[in-house]
């Protein structure tokens, strides 16, 4: 196989034992496996060929962007296996403002697209913390601290081009806001990780920035406060823009990674985007008086965009922080989404629970969405302990009528949850991917146990 790549790829193929090793690895499964090769495409041209190889030779192809992935959809399971590095593959091909649509390749990332918006007034919305690659979200369909104003991936993307696994690249969808011509098979691709198809080009939804801006945090006695707090403005519909949990833990690791003195308490970090001053103080206003009825222990207001940039660099860099304050340990990290009702409930288990097991970690995320994380340190001892305890988290929120992911995505991690969570319609799944991928050579042994 390393005679036909190299003549296929030239200096654009890797056999190098550490570009293999990165490559077969991600941030939070743990497990790792190096791949056989790692192909670094520059072009659609790039990927077509390879795929076209992999279908005469026999070998699997795993699409890898920024590696930022935890459920192991980088991982090698079967077969030779290359890694198709589509991170050189970074142009911004258009901005269209008078359509709020911007066209890129899959491997531009949410910041670098940002930075090239703002001359125009407008930002791509999708925020999950890490600087992923939009074509990795799109796979994975992200989400993140801003989905429960302007929703994930999978509403932010208009239309996509893919390379299938017959090696014919395909768009699907039309860069308009609705369409009802035909089945949604572009919609099938966002949250396929890799497995239907690979990303080569996107067509993302725009939007204005902001004219007025408000963030506060608020601190609470109980986690389970935070979350009745967090439904209440929810249930009260107010147009929040952010509205994330962030447990005393993960507050105390936050202070010393990033040399803070906010209190060690459960906390609510909230923000609200308004169009006019008035509107934003009515806002703020009316949910203040919903969150004074869980007697909040501290009330602080982010007002200027040095001071909200810290706020939400805080809340992004709490897994770092955590990874820090837990050297040399293991990380069970999941994610679970309930509905909304029922989020208080889950969460005040997810503690319960960890409790119970003498587990140490944090309970933090998206609870606007009715979607959070939990991430658990341990000692490679007491890894089935942590899987344990994942294990209790997930059926709970299938008892409660929830999902075993809400955002990261099933790769190896989860597979086995989703007979539980999908009954007979897995089957069709299996279906579609052996329409999609008849030869099994797209990320092979992932989302399908």
């Amino acid at each position: 196989m390393q005679g036909l790549l190299k003549g296929a790829f030239g200096d654009r193929v890797s056999f190098s034992p550490a570009v293999l090793e990165a490559h077969g690895r991600d941030e939070g499964y743990p497990e790792a496996r190096p791949v056989d090769a790692v192909v670094f495409a520059e072009s659609a041209e790039d990927v077509e060929k390879l795929i076209r190889l992999a279908n005469e030779e026999g070998f699997s192809v795993i699409p890898f962007g920024a590696g930022t992935s935890i459920e192991g959809h980088l991982i090698p399971v079967e077969r030779p296996a290359v890694s198709l590095d589509l991170s050189r593959m970074n142009r911004i091909l258009e901005v269209r403002p008078e359509d709020f649509v911007a066209v890129v390749e899959p491997g531009v990332t949410r910041e670098e697209l940002n930075r090239r918006l703002r001359s125009h007034g407008l930002f791509f919305p999708v925020d999950p913390g890490a600087n992923a690659t939009l074509g990795g979200m799109a796979a994975t369909n992200a989400s993140g601290t801003t989905t429960v104003r302007y929703g994930g991936m999978r509403a932010n993307v208009l239309a996509l081009e893919a390379v299938m696994a017959t090696g014919e690249r395909v768009r699907f969808g039309r860069p308009v806001r609705k369409t009802s011509a035909g089945y949604d098979l572009k919609d099938l691709l966002i949250g396929s990780e890799g497995t239907l198809g690979v990303i080569t080009k996107l067509y993302v939804k725009l939007h204005p920035l902001p004219a007025r801006v408000h963030a506060l945090r608020v601190f609470f006695e109980s986690i389970e406060d935070a979350a009745g707090a967090a439904y209440a403005l929810m249930g009260a519909g107010l147009p929040v823009a952010r509205l994330e949990l962030v447990d005393d833990q993960a507050l105390r690791a936050v202070n010393r990674y990033l040399e803070k003195d906010y209190p060690e308490r459960p906390a609510l970090f909230i923000e609200f985007h308004s169009s006019t001053e008035a509107a934003l103080a009515a806002e703020r206003e009316v949910a203040l008086e919903l969150i004074e009825e869980f007697s909040p222990l501290e009330v602080a207001a982010a007002r200027t965009p040095e001071e909200q940039k810290a706020q939400w660099e805080a809340r992004h860099q709490a897994y770092w922080a955590l990874v820090h304050l837990f050297p040399g340990r293991k990380y069970a990290i999941t994610d679970t989404a309930v509905p909304l009702s029922k989020l208080p409930e889950l969460i005040a288990y997810a503690r319960e629970q960890m409790e119970a097991l003498g587990l140490e970690g944090s309970i933090l995320g998206h609870v606007g969405d009715g979607n959070f994380h939990t991430i658990v340190a341990v000692g490679e001892e007491d890894y089935p302990k942590a899987e344990a305890y994942v294990e209790r988290l997930v059926e709970r929120a299938l008892e409660l009528e929830g999902t075993i992911s809400g955002e990261h995505g099933v790769g190896l991690r989860k597979r086995r949850y989703m007979v539980r969570e999908h009954g007979p319609a897995l089957e069709w799944m299996r279906r579609l991917k052996a329409v999609f991928d008849p030869k099994g050579i797209l990320n092979p042994g992932k989302i399908l146990p």
